[in-house]
């Protein structure tokens, strides 16, 4: 993570970018209400399609993007984003890891295209979706399927005071205990991906007494061997705890190996 900017304007510049994705991280931010129109005021949105302002090529000083890189096309735009802004954050699983979308890279996308188009010659995708940063350099990353709103509040209110933002990285298990919830690996023998993932949700699954799927990411120190055995201590087969690993978040660097390494069982 960089160091935060100095802005020179009172308002900063903010551009925000769809990318493959399915847009729910931008509508977390539309879904703030009274906070988005205090980030109205505070910063000067120059693109940002579902708000209503459209003006893709504008300069920013801080540009955000959702979705992952999956086209020709958007390895040209990532590219023209990163050249004409001074601040970069990817907004939710696709753009750090790349989504649901990089699944595909688990298979053979071309052949996929053409079982599914009639027209396969029109479809103009690449093979691999990818996380931003493996076309660009990142600035910061903000985890989620969908990212929690208030987190990139907190973090534009950060850049603007001119502090390095800062996103807790601890695992959602934690967050459990500090709202009491009684763990459901233990109660229910569910195989939870709590011990690996970041909090940030709300502990949404564990509260509706459900299993987490790691929606959010990798947490810090995210110890997935350890986590693996005990899942195959509870039933799960070696294709079964590969598809926990390797879902959302299936090219996150702590999750990837792991997965690809149960596939090979």
């Amino acid at each position: 993570m960089t160091p935060a900017p100095h802005f020179d304007r009172r308002r900063p510049r903010v551009a925000i970018h769809k990318f493959s994705s399915c847009d729910g991280c931008q509508l977390a931010l539309l879904n703030l209400g009274e906070g988005l129109l205090d980030l109205a005021r505070q910063f000067e949105f120059v693109h940002f399609a579902e708000f209503g302002v459209v003006d893709e090529d504008a300069e920013a000083d801080i540009a955000i993007v959702e979705g992952s890189v999956s086209t020709p096309h958007e390895v040209e735009r990532i590219a023209a984003i990163r050249a004409r802004s001074r601040y970069l954050i990817a907004l939710g699983a696709c753009a750090t890891s790349g989504g649901i979308q990089a699944l595909r890279n688990l298979h053979d996308a071309p052949a996929w295209t053409r079982s599914v188009y009639a027209s396969p010659e029109h479809i103009h995708t690449l093979d691999r979706a990818s996380p931003l940063s493996a076309q660009v350099r990142i600035d910061f990353e903000l985890w989620g399927c969908p990212v929690n709103a208030r987190q990139l509040q907190a973090v534009l209110r950060d850049l603007l005071s001119g502090v390095a933002p800062n996103v807790s990285d601890d695992k959602l298990c934690m967050e459990c205990k500090r709202v009491g919830l009684t763990c459901v690996v233990v109660a229910k023998g569910m195989p939870c991906m709590g011990p690996v993932t970041r909090t940030g949700c709300g502990v949404l699954c564990p509260k509706l007494g459900r299993d987490c799927y790691g929606c959010f990411g990798p947490a810090e120190r995210a110890n997935g061997a350890a986590l693996a055995a005990q899942f195959g201590a509870l039933g799960l087969n070696a294709t079964d705890v590969a598809r926990r690993f390797g879902s959302i978040n299936s090219e996150a660097e702590a999750f990837a190996p792991l997965a690809q390494g149960l596939r090979n069982v």
